[in-house]
Order: structure tokens, then sequence, then C-alpha cells
């Protein structure tokens, strides 16, 4: 089956007409989408996650990877639970591993993560999040300093630059493995004007970092999964990867659909879009970003901000960080001591994800959104007509 492609102009009218009817009365319609969302993925296990031996790398006690999507690393020697990492596979468009989101790195978890980085082949990381807010540590600094190198078990880190944009810290980095050849190289985007469990003041600078990872993304070749990481790896996360990815698919000509792709996001980690004003936020920035406005201001309607969400799960409070002068906290500029750690062994081959049958809502988008732009990468032609009724690629 092919699929039908549109002009943008297009596609920014009937989404814009779609946003509208969802805002009217008091946004009942996201409402009644985000509800349908309640429970999206409660069936899936979390056995491996749950383990004593795994709980305290878990930086929130109910924030928990699936064990059929989880990240698995490499064991160590004598060390059976060094495979687990508070991480997941998340899709974004191409595959199921298009992307990982993980909860920030802990103390006691950095040499993981990095080594999660290593084995995976990640070659750029997005961090949505402060480092602290109100004295609270929200996200431990995981990088060295500019210039400067540190040692998380077999992997070696050095920041090589950092580059201040108008909206986020552009960070290179280098790594090498001991007992291993080669030098790789990494991007980190900092983004930390984002508040926790809620949204940017604006959509402009959101968008401008996901249309700058979104260019990066698809000028490289041979890249690992794209690492998402916040406080907890769900809510801002989640956002910021339903939105690069639906705007992957915008680009192309197809019209995009929230509400299956944060379903789908949902079958693969617990709570990605958190919260009801974080889905409406998806929406408001697409529209932003169809409107071919993004690096200029704001001209959305503000009607279909949230001026109150629905209620959520029982979480730990989380607020995220700001300096008493109400900036964002730079980075730390503390050398990071090395700690010793055995090479690890081959990794893990991901597991396969296994999805429940899904039927389609009558919806502006009537595919399955986590295979459809890799069908349309691989068609030669998209001129046939666009199916009618719900249909599963």
């Amino acid at each position: 089956m092919r699929i039908r492609t549109y002009p943008r102009e297009q596609i920014q009218q009937k989404f814009r007409v779609h946003c509208q009817t969802l805002a009217a009365d008091n946004n009942a319609g996201y409402r009644k989408e985000f509800e349908e969302l309640n429970g999206t993925g409660e069936e899936f296990p979390c056995k491996a996650a749950e383990l004593n031996a795994n709980t305290v790398k878990n930086r929130y006690p109910h924030i928990l990877p699936y064990d059929h999507c989880r990240v698995k690393l490499s064991v160590l020697p004598s060390q059976p639970f060094s495979d687990y990492i508070n991480a997941s596979y998340v899709p974004g468009g191409y595959t199921s591993h298009d992307f990982i989101c993980t909860q920030a790195p802990l103390p006691s978890t950095m040499d993981d993560f990095w080594r999660m980085i290593w084995e995976q082949n990640v070659q750029v990381i997005v961090m949505v999040t402060a480092l602290k807010d109100s004295g609270k540590v929200m996200c431990n600094q995981y990088w060295p300093p500019e210039r400067g190198t540190g040692c998380y078990g077999a992997v070696q880190v050095t920041t090589v630059s950092v580059h201040h944009g108008p909206d986020c810290y552009i960070t290179t980095i280098h790594l090498r493995h001991r007992g291993q050849s080669g030098l790789r190289h990494v991007t980190h985007y900092y983004y930390p004007d984002w508040p926790d469990q809620g949204v940017p003041k604006e959509p402009v600078s959101l968008c401008a970092l996901t249309e700058r990872v979104r260019k990066h993304l698809e000028g490289a070749s041979s890249l690992g999964p794209t690492v998402v990481h916040c406080s907890a790896g769900v809510g801002r996360s989640g956002t910021f990867v339903a939105l690069l990815w639906l705007l992957r698919l915008c680009v192309r000509g197809v019209p995009p659909d929230v509400f299956l792709t944060v379903r789908d996001l949902r079958r693969h980690r617990v709570l990605m879009v958190q919260n009801l004003e974080q889905y409406i936020f998806v929406h408001q920035c697409l529209l932003h970003l169809l409107s071919g406005n993004t690096f200029g201001p704001s001209t959305q309607n503000a009607s279909v901000r949230l001026q109150a969400t629905q209620p959520e799960r029982p979480r730990q409070s989380r607020r995220y960080g700001r300096t008493r002068g109400g900036q964002p906290e730079r980075p730390h500029q503390e050398k990071v001591a090395c700690s010793s750690e055995r090479a690890p062994r081959t990794p893990h081959a991901p597991q396969p994800t296994q999805e429940p049958p899904r039927s389609l809502q009558a919806s502006l988008l009537a595919f399955h959104p986590r295979k459809l732009l890799r069908r349309i990468l691989s068609t030669p032609s998209l001129s046939s007509t666009h199916a009618a009724k719900d249909t599963q690629l």
C-alpha cells in the first residue's frame, strides 16, 4: 500500500481545525483523548526493574522500564545483574529502537550510562531538564567540564567544546574505550528551560531544538539510537520524542496523529507524555512548526493552552533546575574522577517488541505512525489514493 502525501499548507489547515475542535469547551476533546490513554502499557511486566539488586538503580521507584523493551547492557564479570539500566527502547518512525528514553543518571549509575552510550553506538544525547531546582538535584552532571576528561568504568569521556546557542547548550564529546581502539564523537544537547511536569512558556525554543536535532539525525549516517532523558525519562522525554517523530512525518507530507503516537510510546515506556498540558503542547508545537515560523515569534492561538491538568497517577514531585537568580543552571565545572571497572563483554541483542493488535481511531491519519515513516522512505511513488479506513501496516 502506498501513502498519499499532502502539501504542508493543507496539513496545517486540517491540523489547525482538528486542534480547534479538541480545544472547544475547555479542552474537552484533548481531555477525552488523554483519558483514553490511561492504562496503556499496564499489562507489561517490569520484573527486571523490581529485582532487589536493581531497585537502587532507579531514580524514581514507580518509573520502571518494561521487560519487553528495556535496554540490556553487557553482563560484567562476577556481576550477574549488571545488565540492568533504567532505560527503554522507543520508536520514532523508522524502527522500534530509534530512541532510548532513560532517567537522568545517578552518581551510582553513571558508569552504566556511558557503557550504554558506547554499546549502543549512541552519537546524540538530548537532555531536556535542568540540573537543579531550588537546591534540589534533578540530574547529576554526568559529563566533564569543557576540556575535562572523566573515566566512567571502561569508558573515557572528554568534553571537547561547549557552544551556548540561543536555546540550548551544545557540547561535543569524545569517547574512548579501555581495551578497544577508535575514537567516537557524541553531540550533547542540553535544554534546561523546561519545568518539571510542565511545558516551556512558548513553543518557539523547543521547536527550534526539535528542528535542529531532526536535521542533525537526518544528515548523519549509521547512527545508533538517540538517547533522550529528563529526570524520570517519561514526561518531557516522551513529549520531545513524540514531537520529533511527528515532525518527521509532517516534513514528508504526512498528517500527524498525536494520539496514536503517544499511545505507541506508552507501550514502550510508562507515562510517556505525562500529563494533559504536555499532550496539548505537542499539538501547539506542531502547529508552530507547520506555520513555517520555527525560529520566529509564536503565532499560535493561546486558547489551546491548558489551565488545569488532569489528575495523574501518584508519583514523586520533582522540580527542575534554576539558580536563585532564575537563570538556567550551567553545567558544573568540577572534574570527574576515574573509577575502576573491567571492560564489558559484547552487549545483548535487543529483544523484539511484542505489541497487541490495535484498532486505529478515525483521525487525520489512519495509519500506524511507528511504521509509516519507514514505509514512506522505502516507497518510490507516493501519488496513490489515501486509504479512508483504518489500516495497520
